[in-house]
């Protein structure tokens, strides 16, 4: 029998045991307290445990301009030092949480308040220098009012972008928990599975509730899961419900029923996501419509009378080229900032649950593929497509610019005298403005058509650029969904055989002889051969770095549909071939009802197609040659009431002729006017594709920049084509209407 002694000097020994194996464990993550023990050591104690891992993937996955929002509403707070109300700091916390983003309430009412106001008095005060008006004045102060409101939803705008971007991946987290709980019943694990299959940011929000977990903000992965579930609950039910169901089945006692939970869980997401998409589609319409009006027709049009009501405006204190920054102020810079907060707005409304992703994020080995690639032999030489973007913008553009800068250089005297050709026609065009004090234009036909280069530059510049980025990482894309039409057939047939009791190996060889001459036929050939005449086993034929079989094929799906296969497979063949048929059956399902959605918005998005493509552009290409025409009447007009008045008999005849000439002040020319129109004709293309783009696809980054490399380089050269023929052919015609005016 053990006495008492011995049985504490049992528990001494243990316990020291325990404290070298504790301070060795945490040794360079302990924490000095200053206090000592009986025996006079210092106590040492580990730091409190985080998920390394989701601050790594946090840190390097929230964008540049959050860091800087961030430090902003810390500056403004420290400022200001405001106290906000319980409502406002109850729902701004939310919108904080959900976007993970490091920041408190205050500080976010700070910043709404303090940065207008900087942006108010100095903006006013820089533009006031610099053109010694007070409308930039005026204009900063009632921007920076608008801001204000704008600025104190900015948690909520990054919130709602956070809420579009996590959704994309729902119904592929709640198919890859529903996976691997069919054949592991353990939810941490499964939801640890989905974390690493899923794109950004939900899989940050997977890793967030294992972090709580760990750092023991809750008790279970149950409790942090419904914490979490709670910050979908306005915005996507059937996410939570899909979640529930997938719960519930850890308590089922009967197999049958806890997979027919788990199924369940997975069709309540696809059906729910299909009749939300659509109710989202018929409302869409009227708001779109609207958009086209406001952002397209109604400015385009509204600048066929801008230059007859500008030569009435335009005096000594107005030129034209001061009215010309007037304008591009609130065409280039106002208007097209209205018209992206109006689709913001728009997509703030689409229901979650499906979209696109960028695989070149999810996959480091692809992200070299946004390079230009040239083969040198067996070398692979990647190039920076900026640099050939920049280069061939940068040249169109300096054309553009030609007119402005021998404006600059060129004597005045060199200017004025410079002679007409092609008749009435000059190429250049600067003249004396009505008090003969400043110079006026460029009037000419030559400036009109160089300044045409400025935007096809900036249109080809940008979409070149996006071109040539994700040309070849939508392709490599591109052929991983085809397989991903076919795999789930693929599955099938490989679950049949598992079913027969073969080995995976030999499984996988019968697969790729059935699927000949198909894409999962030549997955499944790598696969085979890998483990044949390399001697790999099934998990290195599939994920080996040099040879793996998925490196060609960079498919979440797949990815996590042969992680299904390797776990199942060793539980024996017959759970692995149940799951793999089971995963071919949602893989079917979510590619039915994918189809289904992408169906409802085909209208829609057709629409939004033909005007990016050419109604917006061929509209702003003939409003410009019409605007061309008139300049160029009034010009001739004023110049040949200006003849009538030299003639002494007509003025003494009747002063007439002299009322009517003070009426005209300098047109706006066609060169700036021109530039302003294309500039925003690049812009509007810009927005609708991005809005176009995710309405379809949900927040695809990928996507985004494929149809704005595009449509911007297509839709440019038409407004370009355009815009030269329109040009030349009205002012053709209007030289001889002036001429014939001229003969009478």
């Amino acid at each position: 029998m053990v006495n008492a002694s011995d049985f504490n000097q049992i528990i001494e020994r243990y316990n020291k045991r325990l404290r070298e194996e504790f301070n060795e464990h945490s040794r360079g993550s302990e924490r000095r307290t200053g206090h000592t023990d009986d025996s006079g050591a210092e106590l040492v104690v580990p730091k409190r445990v985080t998920y390394r891992e989701y601050q790594e993937f946090k840190e390097t996955y929230l964008p540049s301009h959050v860091s800087l929002y961030e430090r902003l509403c810390k500056w403004s707070a420290r400022i200001l030092k405001l106290k906000v109300d319980d409502k406002t700091a109850s729902s701004l916390q939310e919108s904080i949480a959900i976007c993970h983003i490091n920041i408190t309430p205050a500080g976010a009412v700070s910043f709404s308040i303090l940065v207008p106001i900087l942006i108010a008095m100095l903006g006013g005060l820089a533009s006031f220098l610099l053109f010694q008006s007070l409308f930039f004045i005026v204009y900063f102060i009632i921007l920076g009012l608008i801001l204000s409101p704008l600025f104190a939803r900015l948690p909520e705008f990054l919130a709602n972008s956070w809420r579009l971007k996590a959704s994309n991946q729902m119904v592929q987290c709640i198919f890859y928990i529903a996976s691997y709980m069919r054949h592991t019943s353990n939810l941490e694990i499964a939801i640890d599975f989905a974390s690493n299959h899923l794109a950004p940011p939900l899989s940050l929000d997977m890793k967030r509730i294992l972090w709580d977990v760990e750092t023991g903000h809750y008790m279970s992965v149950k409790e942090s899961v419904d914490n979490y579930l709670e910050t979908w609950r306005r915005w996507n039910i059937e996410f939570i419900e899909s979640f529930h169901l997938i719960e519930a089945s850890l308590n089922e006692p009967s197999e049958d029923r806890r997979l027919t939970l788990i199924d369940k869980a997975l069709s309540v997401m696809l059906d729910e996501t299909y009749e939300r998409m659509l109710h989202y589609a018929h409302e869409l319409k009227g708001p779109v419509a609207m958009l086209y009006t406001l952002g397209t027709i109604l400015p385009i049009l509204g600048l066929v009378i801008l230059p007859l009501v500008a030569s009435f405006m335009t005096s000594d204190s107005l030129t034209p080229r001061m009215l010309s920054i007037y304008i591009a102020t609130l065409y280039n810079i106002t208007l097209p900032i209205g018209i992206f907060y109006l689709g913001r707005v728009i997509l703030s409304k689409r229901p979650t649950g499906y979209g696109e992703n960028d695989i070149s994020e999810d996959n480091p080995e692809i992200r070299k593929y946004r390079n230009i690639v040239i083969r040198v032999g067996k070398r692979a030489i990647y190039i920076n497509p900026f640099w050939i973007a920049a280069g061939i913008g940068g040249f169109l553009c300096l054309l553009g610019l030609i007119p402005f800068l021998l404006g600059m250089i060129i004597p005045q005297d060199l200017l004025l005298a410079e002679q007409p050709f092609m008749g009435p026609f000059k190429f250049l065009g600067y003249e004396l403005s009505d008090n003969g004090k400043n110079l006026v234009g460029p009037y000419g036909i030559g400036a009109s058509v160089l300044s045409l280069f400025l935007p096809l530059g900036l249109g080809l510049g940008f979409g070149i650029y996006f071109k040539l980025r994700s040309k070849n990482v939508i392709r490599i894309r591109e052929n991983a969904k085809r397989l991903e039409v076919e795999f789930a057939s693929a599955l099938f047939q490989l679950g049949n055989r598992l079913g027969d009791g073969l080995p995976v190996e030999i499984a996988v060889s019968k697969v790729a002889d059935i699927m000949r001459d198909t894409v999962s036929g030549e997955f499944f050939e790598m696969l085979s051969t890998n483990v044949k005449k390399l001697g790999m086993n099934v998990e290195q034929a599939i994920y080996s770095p040099k040879v793996g079989a998925i490196n060609h094929y960079p498919s979440s799906v797949i990815d996590s549909s042969m992680r299904v296969l390797i776990e199942s497979a060793k539980k024996g063949p017959l759970i692995a071939s149940q799951a793999l048929i089971n995963v071919s059956e949602y893989i079917k399902d979510i590619h039915r009802v994918n189809e289904r959605i992408r169906d409802l918005m085909a209208d829609i998005i057709s629409d939004m197609k033909q005007q990016i493509n050419f109604l917006a552009p061929a509209i702003a290409g003939i409003v410009v040659g019409i605007t061309s025409m008139i300049v160029n009447i009034l010009i001739n007009l004023k110049q040949q009431i200006s003849t009538a008045l030299t003639d002494s008999q007509a003025a003494s005849a009747s002063m007439a002729p002299a009322g009517l000439l003070q009426m005209f002040g300098d047109s706006i020319p066609t060169y700036y006017f021109q530039m302003i129109v294309g500039i925003y004709v690049a812009q509007i293309i810009f927005i609708l594709t991005i809005l176009a783009n995710n309405i379809e696809n949900g927040a695809d980054r990928l996507g985004e920049h494929y149809y704005l490399g595009n449509n911007l380089v297509r839709s440019m050269v038409i407004y370009f084509v355009l815009s030269l023929f329109v040009i030349l052919a009205s002012n053709f015609f209007a030289a001889i209407i002036m001429s014939s005016i001229s003969a009478v």
